[in-house]
């Protein structure tokens, strides 16, 4: 089995990689690992990650999830698995079961390799999306820069300068709250206002209590609503839509978003549209203070040599540093391209199955395309869903109603979030909804008194560590391939 990742270099910022390929990859391997006689999944942590997860408060900063990574790589012997700097460059089927690679390594001429099964984890946000700006030339040319989000890796470059921030997603926000510490003026220009939600509610209520929770999760209506949800949403509604008028009340005041100038047009239930919107600790306050400007509901129509940026609004602000958290593109450019057509429909959506397989397309799966606000645990499950696969012990449904639901799925997320899901890779913020579709395919999912707890209580992993450790009906090798300058590389277990 090849496992084919591209991972970003961790943001000097956030924890990106808490959504990077590298998780799914690791827990791909360690899943369809060899062991004995049979392949199981593991989630006893060595000491080592024991540490590292105990000290994690509310969140793991990019260290700590880098030296999670490396001690999950430790613990299942993955690393003589991994070759870096090593891009798949082609890969088709063959007339025989399996798949045939073009791989190039750094400074090596291409090679050929054949394997029975491909899993790709190339990252639903890994491919960074610039936008291109009327002007971006002569502003280059003239010396100032223009990155992604994910090429700034130091405060440095932003010392002393005009810088603006596109976007105001969570990565735009912690983006500007860090870099107005050291820049001469800061400034976000938002397309639109989005809800934010802060780590504690009131300052009393954690978010993992109103997000991280089936109640929580609950209160969004899914495409398959079970007996409660579908009366949360039928005639539990007005309760509901109180619930979230208190919220927005609460919101609204704590983060000052009024006085500001920063309250939503949309109401808050759209807090969970596409993304997690967890509020930057700290950047209200700057904006409050003045050291962070937002210009909302406006955009960059060009760039000017004299280091400046015409918004569409028809005013012009100072910008030395532009720095784009734009969000990423969803591709398979090394895929043949008859196969990328019976993956990706004509809205570059991805027709998964379960996010995960593609429908009429033998020996492939995707690994990371069901992103969220718990994507390791989910990464976690998505393995497990994947080495059942693979040893026979998952009883799919035929092809046709595997494309039926996946296109029913990307109707309904296409409608939920007006096209903002990742082209399919995103499920938020439906997590916990995923998870149970993939145990409950494979018969194992939690007990009934767990799950009635998991409806007050934040999800918990440690609760799957007996549904994780079952073992599978047979071995198999696996090749983990991963990337961390945007070609994929490869690594066999």
């Amino acid at each position: 089995m090849i496992i084919a990742s591209s991972t970003t270099p961790a943001a000097w910022i956030t924890a990106r990689s808490g959504y990077s390929a590298g998780s799914c990859a690791s827990t791909c391997a360690s899943a369809a690992r060899s062991d004995t006689s049979q392949a199981t999944t593991r989630t006893c942590a060595p000491a080592r990650v024991r540490s590292v997860t105990n000290s994690v408060t509310s969140g793991p900063s990019s260290a700590q999830m880098q030296q999670y990574l490396e001690s999950y790589v430790d613990r299942f012997s993955l690393q003589p698995a991994i070759r870096l700097e090593t891009e798949v460059t082609h890969a088709t089927p063959t007339d025989s079961p399996g798949w045939s690679l073009t791989v190039r390594s750094s400074g090596a001429s291409e090679q050929q390799l054949q394997v029975d099964h491909l899993v790709v984890a190339n990252g639903v946000y890994s491919d960074p999306a610039m936008p291109e700006f009327l002007g971006a030339y002569r502003f280059r040319d003239a010396g100032y820069r223009i990155c992604h989000a994910v090429d700034v890796n130091d405060l440095e470059a932003a010392r002393g300068k005009s810088v603006v921030i596109v976007g105001y997603g969570k990565t735009a926000c912690d983006i500007a709250a860090a870099v107005s510490e050291v820049a001469a003026e800061t400034t976000v220009v938002a397309r639109r206002i989005l809800w934010k939600m802060p780590a504690k509610l009131g300052n009393v209520i954690g978010f993992e209590q109103l997000e991280l929770c089936r109640q929580g999760e609950a209160g969004f209506a899914y495409l398959q609503q079970k007996r409660l949800e579908r009366l949360l949403h039928g005639p539990g509604r007005p309760v509901l839509a109180g619930s979230y008028a208190l919220i927005q009340a609460i919101v609204t005041r704590q983060l000052r978003l009024r006085t500001l100038g920063l309250l939503p047009d949309v109401p808050f239930e759209m807090i969970a549209e596409s993304t997690e919107g967890l509020a930057t600790e700290g950047f209200f306050d700057k904006v409050a203070a003045g050291s962070i400007a937002v210009l909302r509901d406006t955009s960059i129509i060009q760039l000017l040599p004299t280091g400046a940026a015409e918004l569409s609004n028809g005013t012009k602000i100072p910008a030395e540093l532009v720095i784009c958290a734009t969000g990423y593109r969803q591709r398979i450019p090394f895929i043949d391209p008859q196969i990328q057509a019976r993956i990706i429909d004509e809205k570059g959506n991805f027709r998964l199955y379960r996010n995960i397989l593609p429908p009429g397309v033998p020996d492939l799966t995707f690994a990371g395309y069901n992103s969220s606000g718990i994507s390791v645990l989910g990464a976690e499950i998505g393995a497990l869903w994947t080495a059942g696969l693979l040893t026979g012990r998952l009883q799919l449904p035929p092809a046709e109603y595997q494309y039926a639901e996946a296109d029913r799925r990307l109707a309904w997320m296409e409608a939920r979030t007006n096209g903002k899901h990742a082209h399919g890779g995103s499920i938020t913020p439906f997590s916990i909804h995923n998870i149970d579709e993939m145990l409950n395919d494979l018969g194992s999912n939690l007990g009934p008194l767990m799950r009635a707890w998991q409806w007050v209580a934040p999800l918990n992993p440690r609760s799957y560590r007996k549904v994780m450790n079952t073992p599978l009906s047979r071995s198999a090798e696996s090749t983990v391939i991963d990337d961390s300058q945007g070609a994929v590389t490869r690594s066999r277990v």
